[in-house]
């Protein structure tokens, strides 16, 4: 069996022609494996491959005279609460000899000219505020280093500087968070092995988080669906921003997001503020960063996955103003369309854009408009001449395509220092459409499948925060949400019968409201409270939910932490407008009036610093999920928790229930003297009870997760201005859970028989996967080159993904996984 291609989401994503779940999985199965026989074949031309990589380095220009090379480190210093400037804060380079520093503006900017490339530690001190340190930043010669930094002021007013330096490595950038949250920066997702620029896959290395599929960017959080996900930009839900993306799905085959437009971002793993809802599992709040307002900067960079070019700079010399966009194309398209042709002919196609425009004024506050969007396709057709046809998916035609696309107006006034009102108007889209058609000898096309999905939407948000003293900030907010929905979906059925599954449009809303309040009780204990409330106006229900959490410092380096929770999600539209035919002909819409899926999570932590730059950190929670959407029949075991995305034919009730449980520890040094690590272990269990009243484990239940990544970076050139670095990642986790197949009933009735009463009972051996990452920087005067290397499952472990029934050989079958694979890539900053 052919290994799994890391694009094979798109080639049999869309395997839905048949109406209920066990034909489904059957046929989603069968095509999957025809997908890896297409595009997981070994390259038709491996040369191709070799000639790529050897252009990239005789482009990259080694040049070893040397060099005394500086650039820019400027930014703003805000108070953490208000976002107000900090004006005569005080900045130094402390890794320069002698020291760099200056004092913050008027407006809290400040700006260090002439500082050597490479790494260096940034210390921010002011009366009354802690102190903030900030280590290992890399500076390159082709871009300034742009940075936005909060002080949080201490509990009692001062009249000198407080020395305390604190590591804020890691540590969520909204205020109001107080467990299961961490920042994402930049720089990790670009350093970590295997994670390819992608926030999602740079979030597996945390603890608690899994992959459902190498192919995918799916990811699992405790145990729950992926579909429980939230994506959030620039303060607002978005659609997936992943490539080749199903209908209610959280992830993709390649992200959309670039790490040239992402600033550094939020990535929550339960129990989260009371201004975030419609998120059951985790959630992706992510920013784009603005653009550089003082000078024109560019990024080129072509590699294996796409080549992308970014510009960024001030609108006019002098301005405020700023823009920043970047646009990216995929490679392997590119090339198959000049005839080299890796990955087959049914190469992944898919293209991006995203731009960010920052408009300061002197009164009316700061606007910003911003927007993203990715379109994907992967077409694989019959040949139009029999004789060439060998194998029976030959004379099929398997077109998948998709597209997402956010655009929105961000306002931020300051109504006084210390309160801002924040407005976000978005508008935003996706759609899926696929088709499976079988070819005749007159090359007239019969349609076993197809579906075309269309949601849109249209969300205002307001948000009031209002810092009252050192001890009391407040915040309050409003979000409505208009949903317009598109759907059509039909096919032939177990008896070969043509049945509509799905034709509905039309448009339903949500509202959602929050306050939240953090309490400073005393310098060392900290209290975040809030209530969110939710309503789908498609069956008006709705969901009040209270969020607690609380956080004590006991000493200068140890803190315990709990927090609570309640949380709900919607389903996608899909599934409510699901229908099934009546004996009279009509049809029923059975789901209509589902309850949102709800869940309560407990969380307790311990946190210590071992020293200055090591963290030790212990999380145990307790999920209880209830409302879950489960089949009607009393019979059933199915529960929509065990699905990745959110189309669903089954007739379904509210009244199943879950729970998740378990153990996480992290063990984190941090990015210093040029090496860092971090170790993650996660032990969980995760069940569910659906209509037969049987406790099971869900499809995601690995059990235990054991992930090390960590890397080096080595000073080379003959001023140490260059660097070299070194990164590996190690996995070790439970195999996936599937449901066993009757081998002898399938072949008696012609199609998978699944032995439902042992619903995810069987699980795949463990999984074991490592991957390395090598790159080399070179700064030059005016530019900065980045050459990368990262190996995906560098021992080309075939991990076990599933089993299927093939009905041609009459026999089930094992699908693996991604082997290993290179992916190249060449970056030039100047």
């Amino acid at each position: 069996m052919k290994q799994k291609s890391f694009f094979s989401k798109a080639t049999h994503i869309r395997d839905y022609f048949a109406g209920w779940e066990k034909a489904q999985q059957e046929y989603r199965l069968q095509f999957e494996t025809n997908a890896r026989k297409t595009v997981t074949k070994s390259p038709k031309n491996p040369k191709a491959l070799v000639a790529v990589a050897c252009l990239l380095f005789l482009i990259f220009p080694f040049q070893l005279r040397a060099q005394s090379l500086t650039q820019t480190i400027r930014g703003r210093i805000i108070d953490r609460e208000s976002q107000s400037p900090v004006i005569g804060a005080s900045v130094a380079v402390t890794t320069t000899n002698p020291m760099k520093g200056t004092l913050t503006d008027l407006d809290g900017n400040f700006r260090i000219e002439k500082v050597p490339v490479g790494r260096h530690t940034l210390k921010v001190n002011y009366i009354g505020y802690e102190e903030q340190v900030i280590s290992e930043l890399l500076l390159g010669s082709g871009k300034e280093l742009v940075l936005s930094i909060g002080l949080t002021e201490t509990f009692k007013e001062m009249d000198e500087v407080v020395v305390r330096a604190k590591q804020e490595k890691g540590q969520p950038l909204n205020e109001m968070a107080t467990l299961s949250a961490r920042s994402i920066s930049v720089e990790e997702t670009k350093r970590y092995a295997a994670s390819v620029n992608d926030p999602a896959r740079a979030a597996l290395n945390y603890a608690g988080v899994a992959s459902v599929d190498d192919g995918g960017n799916e990811i699992v959080v405790r145990g729950n669906s992926p579909k429980g996900v939230l994506w959030r930009m620039e303060g607002v839900e978005i659609p997936n921003p992943s490539h080749f993306g199903q209908e209610g799905a959280s992830g993709g085959g390649v992200s959309i997001l670039s790490v040239n437009m992402l600033d550094n971002s939020d990535f929550y793993t339960g129990a989260f503020p009371a201004e975030y809802g419609n998120a059951l599992s985790g959630i992706f709040d992510m920013k784009l960063r603005k653009g550089n307002n003082e000078k024109r900067e560019y990024a080129f960079q072509a590699g294996v996955l796409g080549v992308d070019f970014a510009a960024e700079g001030p609108f006019k010399e002098g301005g405020k103003g700023s823009y920043l966009a970047n646009y990216r194309y995929s490679t392997l398209a590119i090339l198959n369309k000049i005839g080299v042709k890796i990955a087959g002919d049914a190469a992944p196609d898919f293209q991006d854009l995203a731009f960010k425009m920052h408009l300061p004024t002197a009164k009316a506050g700061t606007f910003s408009v911003w927007g993203l969007g990715g379109y994907s396709s992967q077409v694989a057709e019959a040949e139009r001449d029999a004789s060439k046809w060998v194998e029976k998916r030959d004379r099929f035609d398997d077109v998948f395509r998709a597209g997402m696309g956010a655009a929105g107006l961000s306002h931020v006034y300051f109504v006084n220092p210390n309160a801002y009102l924040e407005t976000v108007l978005s508008l935003s889209g996706n759609f899926n459409k696929y088709y499976y058609d079988s070819i005749g000898t007159d090359f007239k096309a019969t349609t076993f499948y197809q579906e075309e999905f269309r949601n849109t939407s249209a969300r205002v948000s307001t948000l009031y925060n209002h810092k009252l003293s050192n001890q009391h900030t407040i915040r309050f907010g409003a979000i409505y949400s208009r949903l317009g929905f598109d759907l059509f979906s039909e096919g032939r059925n177990e008896d070969k019968v043509f049945q509509r599954y799905m034709d509905n449009d039309g448009a339903t809303g949500i509202v959602q409201t929050y306050g939240q309040w953090k309490y400073r009780i005393l310098e060392n204990v900290t209290l975040n409270s809030g209530l969110h409330v939710i309503r789908l106006g498609l069956n008006g229900n709705t969901s009040v939910e209270p969020r607690l959490g609380l956080r004590w410092n006991f000493s200068s380096t140890q803190a315990l932490g709990a927090a609570f929770g309640v949380h709900s999600r919607h389903e996608s539209m899909a599934v409510y407008f699901a229908r099934q035919p009546l004996a009279n002909g009509q049809y029923s819409q059975f789901n209509k009036n589902l309850e949102l899926t709800k869940a309560r999570h407990f969380v307790l932590s311990y946190d210590q610093m071992l020293r200055e730059d090591l963290r030790f950190k212990a999380e145990t929670y307790y999920q209880q999920l209830y409302d879950v959407a489960i089949g009607a029949d009393p019979k059933s075991s199915f529960a929509a928790l065990n699905a990745e995305d959110g189309f669903i034919t089954d007739s379904l009730v509210s009244q199943g229930t879950g729970r998740n449980y378990g153990l996480e520890l992290s063990l984190e040094k941090f990015f210093t003297n040029n090496i860092y690590f971090l170790i993650t272990s996660s032990l969980y269990n995760s069940r569910y009870t659906a209509a037969d009243g049987i406790e099971r484990n869900t499809r995601f239940n690995g059990n235990h997760i054991l992930n090390v990544v960590g890397g080096k970076e080595f000073k080379v050139g003959a001023e140490k201005t260059n660097q070299i670095g070194a990164n590996i990642r190690l996995l070790w986790a439970g195999g996936n859970r599937y449901t066993p197949i009757d081998q002898e009933k399938s072949i008696q009735e012609g199609h998978a028989v699944y032995l439902e009463k042992e619903s995810y009972a069987k699980q795949a051996e463990d999984y074991f996967r490592t991957d390395i990452r090598v790159s080399y920087r070179k700064n030059k005067p005016r530019a900065s080159y980045v050459l990368s290397l990262d190996i995906q499952n560098v021992t080309n472990r075939l991990n076990v993904y599933r089993q299927f029934y093939d009905q041609d050989l009459k026999e089930v079958k094992t699908i693996t996984q991604t082997g290993l694979i290179p992916v190249l890539n060449y970056r030039i900053e100047f």
